[in-house]
């Protein structure tokens, strides 16, 4: 396992900021509202050759009675117990804090290896005089940095990496299968993932939204290793406008989708299909990821012998343009199925990467225009001289043709169906091109 490294401190000393500087990436929100970050968000970091997983958590109110921020505080604990390293976020500017002495002893309690760094020193030199009254925490030689300007972080790293336990593995992981689980607010993304790893990872609670970041979880099962990675539900465009936080989860949850090899689009079984849910699965499927529908909550709907069948077929109307999509009715509560979603994302992750040999492919297709001859204008008839796969994830085919004009719509389908037929490519949207050629 890599080593995992957590960032903690209290609210807005700057911990996403440093998080986004180590990460190299924009991962977790930066704002200057406390409490933006709400769970522990996870990003593959590495220096000098060493690889590691890093945690930004939401700041640390030791003893906060507001719901969210004591669950933020459960979050932050969590990622203390987990963590092989923790740096420790102090600021400057605020000199030592009443609260930064509480998480310093909570950390202490933990008996975990610290680094303590003290943001915000903004400029090259001796570090100010209050600087010095961090040595008060009893946590060692503080670490003057910068997060904004990257000052002082390399120094911080060499640190970090120089208390990771003997026996950790700080190599690349390789063959992991990245799934991003979209979908609504409260569809129970949070609840699935929390159900596959056993251990309560992410934020879960009845208010809309609480999930406003993109948490990537590792989790190994039979030898295969995913990489669950849990969006913040995606709202209608209207009810974000105001609200930059909001406005930023939604853009994070299309990159999830980017970064993700298959994608999981969850449907709350109470609340039926909605427009939103289209639209998410629609960017998944133009984006061309492997995509499962999973039907959550089915535990609570009242069910006779046909309730299961009218929902598919609404699913499939409503889906049409993604037909390829397997769907399973599941229960992130009870577990119901969730095992069969598992094996479910390893094949259409297989088929998603699958490649076909242009011997195979060719077999197909001269079988596919004996069958349904390719339609014609003006006496001149579409001829289809061959086709090669040019690319995989999603599978794409360039197919050779005498006129692209003539390659409809519709034998375009037929075409895709007889591939479908032929090699299953269950779960995988198929991407065409097609090339005119003359004919020597």
């Amino acid at each position: 396992m890599k080593p995992l490294v957590a960032i903690v401190g209290r609210p807005n000393v700057g911990k996403s900021t440093l998080f986004n500087k180590i990460s190299g990436q924009r991962i977790s929100i930066v704002e200057d509202t406390p409490g933006v970050t709400r769970d522990r968000i996870y990003a593959d970091a590495s220096w000098l050759d060493k690889h590691f997983t890093l945690v930004d958590t939401g700041g640390i109110e030791p003893y906060s009675k507001d719901e969210i921020l004591s669950q933020m505080r459960r979050q932050a604990e969590l990622a203390i117990e987990m963590a092989d390293v923790v740096i420790l976020m102090t600021n400057v500017k605020d000199g030592v804090t009443a609260n930064d002495q509480d998480v310093a002893s909570m950390l202490l309690k933990a008996q975990k290896k610290i680094v303590l760094a003290v943001n915000k020193v903004d400029h090259i030199g001796d570090p100010p005089m209050e600087f010095y009254e961090f040595y008060n925490l009893g946590l060692g030689d503080p670490i003057a940095i910068s997060s904004t300007h990257g000052l002082g972080v390399g120094d911080l790293l060499d640190e970090v990496c120089a208390q990771f336990p003997p026996d950790a593995d700080t190599d690349e992981v390789e063959g992991e299968i990245k799934v991003a689980v979209i979908g609504r607010p409260n569809a129970g993304k949070s609840s699935l993932i929390n159900r596959i790893l056993g251990e309560e990872r992410v934020i879960v609670s009845n208010i809309a939204g609480t999930t406003r970041d993109a948490i990537d979880s590792r989790y190994e099962h039979n030898g295969d290793k995913y990489l669950f990675i849990d969006t913040a539900g995606m709202r209608r465009r209207g009810k974000i406008e105001h609200e930059s936080v909001e406005r930023y989860s939604v853009v994070r949850s299309l990159a999830a989708v980017d970064r993700s090899d298959v994608c999981v689009i969850m449907l709350d079984a109470n609340e039926g299909i909605t427009e939103q849910d289209t639209k998410i699965a629609g960017y998944a499927h133009e984006q061309g990821k492997a995509c499962i529908i999973a039907v959550n909550k089915w535990d609570s709907v009242e069910k006779d012998d046909k309730t299961m069948k009218a929902f598919r077929q609404r699913v499939q109307e409503d889906f049409a343009y993604m037909s390829y999509a397997s769907i399973l009715f599941i229960s992130a509560k009870t577990g119901q199925r969730v095992e069969k979603l598992l094996e479910e994302i390893k094949i259409v992750n297989q088929q998603h990467k699958r490649r076909i040999t242009t011997g195979m492919l060719n077999d197909v297709l001269n079988e596919a225009t004996a069958k349904q001859q390719p339609p014609s204008d003006k006496g001149k008839r579409l001829k289809i001289y061959y086709g090669t796969q040019a690319s995989v994830a999603p599978p794409t085919f360039v197919l050779f043709v005498n006129s692209a004009e003539l390659f409809h719509y519709s034998y375009l389908r037929y075409i895709e169906n007889q591939f479908r037929l032929a090699f299953g490519f269950e779960g995988t949207p198929l991407h065409f091109i097609i090339r005119e050629k003359k004919k020597d």
